[in-house]
């Protein structure tokens, strides 16, 4: 079924009665298997629909339709199989967009309204023993196959309910790929490879949207094998390359009694007992920036991490603005701390034609005076350096 492709129309009664008589069914049997739901929604469309004047394939539509409502993403599902689409947003039951090969789609798939689109976001979210309602309205989840929810429901969301998914194929790219695509030149691509090799702690930086965390991915790829990788995130989506001893740390919001929170900070503390060679930080932007400045200045050295910044020298300024707001060290003393913790930040951009390209590559040294100092690196052809 094409991406652009609208799905089974507005409810009919007897997809209603084939929907009910299933759903008491499931009810009853929790516990039934995907393929013994896919016998029972056929088995009792068969019955319903007998002697039915609806064509054949619109029939197997139907019993695709109500499948996927149940135990996939309903009419999102078309958008979940592509492997080429990497961003669903759905602003509202008429508004669907999706991003595939860098540029921005607008979808023919249609909620039929609100209540639609919300009872497939409750539906996801609960599967993920989740909740989000009017009382908790903005959540976020990690789906079954590893990509990442975003939910928004009034009255936050004035129109209607919002959701986001960012995908995550498992497409495993190489550092080949991207300068096939010019993603960055030759030249940079190997003096990067070998940086991560020799134990450089790298910084990746840029707007949302701008390939940082599939770019991390690529890297993590070059950490010699054999080597201890504990990863931190918020929500886990990196997908780290060739490391068998991988250990993979993920935060916890509070519980509904606001209790049970385990932030990235906590984290960071955590991974420094695992006895780990790298330390991996899906996104620096918080309290955490602080126990990693110290973390990379005592010894674990070779980290990899993202975080959002306009350029090379104004991502390690919030680094360190991060770390005082955490800490509250004098922001001087920090700053001379990002000039000894980090090694190189490479800063990506999202081009107008969708393409994420590395534009600019610095190597960072401390500085008396100001802190650090950055420095082009010795490379040139395919960005800017």
């Amino acid at each position: 079924m094409s991406r652009s492709t609208t799905l089974f129309p507005a409810a009919t009664p007897i997809r209603e009665r084939i929907s009910t008589t299933v759903l008491d069914r499931l009810c009853a049997h929790p516990d039934m298997d995907d393929h013994a739901l896919k016998r029972l929604i056929a088995h009792t469309a068969a019955r319903e629909l007998s002697g039915s004047r609806l064509a054949w394939n619109e029939q197997q539509h139907m019993i695709e339709h109500l499948y996927h409502a149940m135990r996939g993403y309903d009419v999102l599902q078309p958008l979940m199989d592509d492997a080429d689409v990497t961003e669903i947003m759905v602003n509202g039951p008429g508004q669907i967009y999706y991003e595939a090969g860098g540029v921005l789609h607008a979808s023919a798939i249609r909620f039929e309204d609100a209540d639609h689109l919300s009872n497939l976001i409750v539906h996801l979210f609960s599967r993920g023993n989740r909740s989000v309602s009017q009382s908790a309205p903005v959540a976020d989840i990690r789906l079954p196959d590893g990509s990442r929810a975003n939910a928004v429901l009034p009255p936050v969301a004035p129109d209607g309910p919002i959701l986001t998914i960012r995908r995550f194929t498992g497409i495993r790219l190489q550092m080949e790929a991207l300068v096939k695509e010019g993603t960055l030149g030759e030249a940079q691509a190997s003096y990067l490879s070998k940086a991560v090799r020799e134990r450089r702690s790298i910084f990746i930086c840029g707007g949302t949207g701008t390939g940082k965390t599939t770019f991390l991915n690529i890297l993590s790829s070059c950490i010699p094998p054999g080597e201890r990788v504990v990863t931190i995130e918020d929500s886990a989506e990196l997908r780290i390359q060739g490391a068998a001893n991988l250990v993979r740390l993920e935060a916890r919001t509070p519980g509904p009694d606001g209790t049970g929170e385990i932030d990235m900070e906590d984290l960071v503390r955590t991974a420094l007992r695992l006895r780990p060679d790298r330390i991996i930080v899906g996104e620096v932007r918080g309290s955490e920036a602080a126990a990693m400045l110290q973390a990379l200045n005592t010894g674990h050295r070779g980290s990899l991490c993202t975080g959002h910044g306009n350029s090379c020298r104004d991502m390690l300024f919030r680094l360190a603005a991060l770390a005082h707001t955490a800490a509250g060290l004098p922001y001087s003393s920090l700053l001379r701390q990002v000039g000894t913790a980090v090694d190189l930040v490479i800063h990506m951009e999202r081009l107008a034609d969708g393409r994420r390209v590395v534009d600019e590559i610095r190597s960072v040294h401390p500085d008396e005076e100001h802190g650090f100092r950055l420095e082009p690196v010795p490379v040139t052809g395919g960005c800017a350096v």
